[in-house]
């Protein structure tokens, strides 16, 4: 007996739109892809693949879905943080630290970003700048410029400094292929992420703050 179609997504289990967008992350994270496909997210998730037509519109929509899901969840961590009274060093430490978690959680994120700033219209693209990279930038620039005036920083450029701190807790999750052949090892465990996030913060810091 074939599978019956939902009419609606009224007639999907609580929480199907949910659960697509965490499945396909799942899929993405395990493959070191991407991409997915929707027959696999039907099997992982259980739910029709019919369900992505009307929650997404096609699975373009989905992976739109599932960046402005991750990149919400980073832009909110960044202006909580950026709202707490912390010393500049201390809120630029936590703030590596919370990057190195993210990107472990969702290594594929940054490539993602990329393929769909890259892959869409001019709207789309300046949409998802606006939304997620802008917000970003002026978050750093605020934080060294905070930390330059205390003279706890060096004076370098808040935006290069962003293409460095973020290239540097992106890269060592998205090269999967680079542990296993080299390392022998693709396996992103709880321990090699927090020795890669005590070492990123260590190394980062090193080079911005003013040597006492």
């Amino acid at each position: 007996m074939s599978e019956a179609k939902p009419d609606s997504p009224n007639d999907a289990p609580p929480g199907a739109r949910e659960l697509l967008l965490e499945t396909a992350s799942n899929i993405m994270r395990e493959g070191d892809i991407v991409d997915i496909s929707l027959s696999e997210l039907s099997l992982r998730s259980g739910l029709n693949s019919a369900l992505v037509k009307y929650y997404f519109g096609n699975k373009a929509g989905l992976m739109r879905a599932l960046l402005d899901r991750d990149m919400e969840d980073i832009v909110q961590q960044v202006d909580a943080l950026m709202a707490k009274d912390m010393a500049p060093e201390d809120r630029l430490r936590r703030h590596i630290g919370a990057m190195v978690d993210t990107y472990f959680k969702t290594p594929y994120l940054n490539r993602l970003l990329m393929r769909l700033v890259r892959e869409s219209d001019d709207d789309e693209a300046r949409r998802i700048a606006e939304s997620y990279l802008t917000p970003l930038h002026l978050a750093y620039n605020r934080l060294i410029s905070d930390g330059v005036k205390q003279g706890v920083f060096r004076k370098i450029n808040p935006q290069l400094f962003y293409f460095t701190a973020t290239g540097a807790a992106d890269r060592f999750f998205s090269a999967r292929l680079v542990l296993k052949h080299c390392y022998d090892t693709d396996t992103l465990t709880e321990d090699l992420r927090d020795s890669y996030r005590a070492h990123c913060i260590d190394f980062i810091m090193a080079g911005i703050l003013v040597p006492k």
